[in-house]
């Protein structure tokens, strides 16, 4: 890992593991903000959602909230760590849009500097999701798995014409001699 990596990461990560934390401990200042996005949102995951799960789903919004914050704890650990940092990366962008758009709905504001601050906060969450989206694929400057299975079909088409080419030419040769061989045999039967 370079030392670009090594310190991006826990900073990426550490507002998502304090803001997680927080929305663990205490959610209510939350719960106005997010209950007309919960409110949209429960129906369509329940509806969405194999039944098991569906029936797991709190429709409580303090609980969401909690259950969001603690998605935020865990994958932000996961970012800053190393361990699990796509899939923690992954995660943090998901969780990173209802957040956003419960908190930061800058089209809803009357007050012209409320708004000018929640458009300013909306758009560094979008440059936190383009961070979080940029983690989610980087795969350290070594190929992702789809580059090395496009990459290994190519390599082993190239190795299958090289080998039917030597085959062929192994071939000709062993027809050059067995030809030679047959006019060495007949030329020893008529001097013989």
């Amino acid at each position: 890992m370079t030392v670009v990596r090594a310190l991006a990461r826990p900073l990426l990560s550490a507002i998502f593991v304090a803001q997680g934390v927080s929305s663990v401990r205490n959610p209510d200042p939350f719960v106005a903000k997010a209950q007309p996005v919960t409110d949209r949102l429960v129906p369509l995951l329940k509806k969405a959602a194999p039944p098991q799960i569906g029936d797991r789903i709190p429709e409580s919004t303090a609980s969401l909230i909690r259950l969001n914050g603690a998605a935020q704890v865990l994958a932000g650990l996961a970012l800053a760590t190393g361990k699990g940092r796509r899939l923690g990366a992954t995660v943090l962008a998901a969780s990173l849009v209802p957040t956003t758009l419960a908190a930061h709905a800058f089209w809803q504001e009357d007050d012209k500097e409320a708004k000018a601050l929640q458009r300013y906060q909306f758009m560094k969450n979008l440059g936190l999701l383009g961070g979080l989206l940029l983690a989610a694929v980087d795969t350290e400057g070594k190929p992702g798995v789809a580059w090395r299975a496009s990459h290994g079909a190519k390599a082993a088409k190239r190795e299958t014409k090289r080998g039917a080419k030597a085959a062929k030419r192994e071939a000709r040769q062993l027809t050059r001699d067995a030809k030679a061989a047959a006019r060495l045999a007949k030329a020893e039967l008529h001097l013989g």
